[in-house]
C-alpha cells in the first residue's frame, strides 16, 4: 500500500485528472485449469472518490472467456457476499459454472478484501474472538477486549495510509461501473449473492444504463435494518423447519413434538447452562464449557443446505444428551485464530451504512425478547465498536428502497435465516420487472450449492431470457427435505 500511495504522490494526480485503468498481469491469484481462456489484471481506481487528494488502489479482476464459439456480447459480472469475503477463489472452478456456456464471466474482487491492494485485514479482531471463545474467558471483559481489538486494527491500517472512509458499497458499485467503462462493455448482467445484492441495488439506482438483467441470490434490501431483526429471522427459520418435520409423518413419528421440546430445552439451558467437557487437542487437557440457548441453537445455524435433512436428528440427539456433535463443534474453537481477512472492510461497510440506521432500543429489546436465546444480540457490531472505527455515516438514501424496472430474478432458500425469503417478496413491490424462486429445503445462497446446481441453472436461464420466469426441469424435482429418522 505504501508503494501505491508513493506513486500517486509522485504523479500528483487529483480526482479531476485521474482516469481508472485496467492493467493486465501474468501473475494470477489462483492457478486456473488448463484449457480455460481468460485475462487477469488489476483495476486501478481512486480509494475515496469524495476526497480530492485520494490515492489509488488496485482491484483484481478475472475475465473468463465463454466456452461458446459465438458468445453473447453481454457478459456477467460476479462478486460475492460478505462484506469482507473474497471473490477470487471462485476462479479455480470455472469448469463448473454454467454461465460460460453462453457468455463471458467476469469476477471482481471487492475493494479491501483479501486479494485487493490494500487488504483491510484485522488479525487483532480474530485473536480477540478466539480468546473470548475459550472456556476460561471472563465474559465481563468481552466488550473491552473487542473494543481494544477494533482500536488496534484501525490504528494499524491508518498508519499504512488507508482511508477507512473509502470502503463501502457506494465505492464498490462505482468500481464496477468504472470497470464496465474501461473495458468498453456496452451491456452487462449482474450476478450477486447475499451482501453483494446491495451492490447490485446501488448500481441499478446510480448507474442503470448498461445493466441488462440482475440475479440477486439471497437478497439483502437496502431498506432493511439487518441488525434489528436477525434473531427474529433465525427463530422463524427454525420454527419453519421444525413445523415441516412435524407435518411429515415419518419425522413427527421419530421426533414427536420436537419444536416445543427443543424450544423448551433452549429456554431451560439459558437459565441453567449445559456443562460440556471437551478435550483440548493442543494439550490433551479437559476443558469445560457452559452453553446457553444462544450457543445451542447453532445446531441450526451451523448447518448448510446439505445438512438440512439431519437437523431434526441432531436436535433429537441433543435432547437425549448425546453431545457428540456439540463436542466436535467446540473442539474447533481451540484452532489458532485466522488472519482476520476482510474484517476491516466489513467494519467500514457496516459502521457506515448499517449501524447508523439501527434503533438502539429495538436491538436491546431483541437481545432479551426471546427466552430461547436470551442474550443473543442481533447486532453484527455493537455501537461502541462503530464509534471506535469512526467512519462517516452514509446518507439516508442508502437505507431506502430502490425502484427500477430492470429485469431481476430473486433466488431464496426456504430455510435461510440470514436473508429470509420475505425480504425478496418485499422488494418485488419496488422492482416491478422481477421474478422470485424459493428453493424448498435450502438455506443461504442457493446458486453456490455445488451438490445441486439447479439454482445456477435457473440463474443462467434467466440471463438468456430475462423476459420470462425461469422454470428449469430440475426445479420441479426439488421436494421438501427427507428428514433423517435413524
Amino acid at each position: 500500500m505504501a508503494f501505491l500511495i508513493l506513486c500517486s504522490n509522485i504523479f500528483g494526480q487529483t480526482n479531476a485528472e485521474f482516469h481508472p485503468k485496467f492493467k493486465e498481469s501474468k501473475k494470477t491469484t489462483h492457478k486456473i485449469k488448463d484449457g480455460q481462456l481468460f485475462t487477469f489484471g488489476y483495476l486501478e481506481v481512486l480509494e475515496n472518490r469524495q476526497d480530492p487528494n485520494s490515492g489509488t488502489i488496485e482491484i483484481p479482476v478475472y475475465i473468463f472467456k465463454s466456452r461458446s464459439k459465438n458468445p453473447k456480447k453481454d457478459p456477467i459480472i460476479y462478486t460475492v457476499g460478505g462484506p469482507g469475503s473474497t471473490t477470487m477463489p471462485t476462479a479455480q472452478y470455472m469448469n463448473y459454472y454454467k454461465y460460460l456456456d453462453d457468455r463471458d464471466f467476469i469476477l471482481v474482487e471487492q475493494r479491501g478484501n483479501y486479494y485487493a491492494r490494500p487488504h483491510l485485514d484485522c488479525p487483532e479482531w480474530s485473536k480477540a474472538i478466539f480468546e473470548s471463545n475459550l472456556p476460561n474467558f471472563d465474559a465481563n471483559k468481552y466488550d473491552e477486549l473487542l473494543e481494544q481489538a477494533a482500536k488496534s486494527c484501525k490504528e494499524r491500517l491508518e498508519k499504512k495510509g488507508i482511508d477507512l472512509n473509502g470502503y463501502n458499497t457506494n465505492e464498490i458499485a462505482a468500481d464496477i461501473n468504472d470497470l464496465i467503462n474501461v473495458l468498453e462493455i456496452k451491456e452487462y448482467n449482474l450476478l450477486t449473492i447475499s451482501y453483494s445484492t446491495k451492490i447490485a441495488q446501488v448500481l441499478m439506482r446510480d448507474y442503470p444504463n448498461k445493466i441488462r438483467s440482475v440475479v440477486m441470490d439471497s437478497p439483502l434490501p437496502l431498506e432493511v435494518n439487518y441488525d434489528e431483526e436477525s434473531v427474529q429471522n433465525l427463530l422463524e427459520s427454525v420454527t419453519k423447519l421444525l413445523d415441516d418435520c412435524e407435518n411429515n409423518e415419518e419425522c413427527s413419528s421419530a421426533y414427536p413434538n420436537i419444536k416445543n421440546r427443543f424450544f423448551e430445552y433452549l429456554r431451560e439451558k439459558t437459565e441453567n447452562p449445559l456443562k460440556v467437557e471437551v478435550e483440548n487437542p493442543k494439550n490433551g487437557k479437559t476443558e469445560v464449557f457452559y452453553l446457553k440457548g444462544e450457543d445451542l441453537i447453532s445446531v441450526f445455524t451451523s448447518a448448510s443446505t446439505g445438512d438440512v435433512p439431519n437437523i431434526p436428528f441432531e436436535i433429537n440427539r441433543l435432547l437425549n444428551n448425546d453431545l457428540t456433535s456439540v463436542k466436535e463443534q467446540l473442539s474447533y474453537l481451540f484452532q489458532d485464530p485466522s488472519g482476520g481477512a476482510g474484517i476491516g472492510m466489513r467494519l467500514s461497510v457496516w459502521c457506515a451504512e448499517e449501524n447508523p440506521f439501527n434503533s438502539v432500543e429495538r436491538i436491546k429489546m431483541e437481545t432479551n425478547k426471546y427466552p430461547e436465546v436470551k442474550g443473543l444480540s442481533p447486532a453484527v457490531f455493537e455501537n461502541e465498536i462503530c464509534k471506535i472505527w469512526g467512519v462517516k455515516r452514509k446518507s439516508e438514501i442508502e437505507n431506502q428502497a430502490v425502484k427500477s424496472n430492470i429485469p431481476v430474478l430473486f433466488i431464496s432458500g426456504e430455510y435461510d435465516n440470514e436473508t429470509p425469503a420475505k425480504w425478496a417478496k418485499s422488494m418485488m413491490l419496488n422492482l416491478t420487472n422481477c421474478y422470485h424462486l424459493i428453493f424448498k429445503g435450502w438455506k443461504h445462497i442457493p446458486t453456490t450449492n455445488w451438490s445441486n446446481q439447479c439454482a445456477m441453472q435457473a440463474a443462467n436461464d434467466f440471463f438468456n431470457n430475462p423476459a420470462e420466469k425461469p422454470n428449469p426441469t430440475c426445479l420441479g424435482e426439488i421436494m421438501s427435505p427427507e428428514f433423517k429418522t435413524e
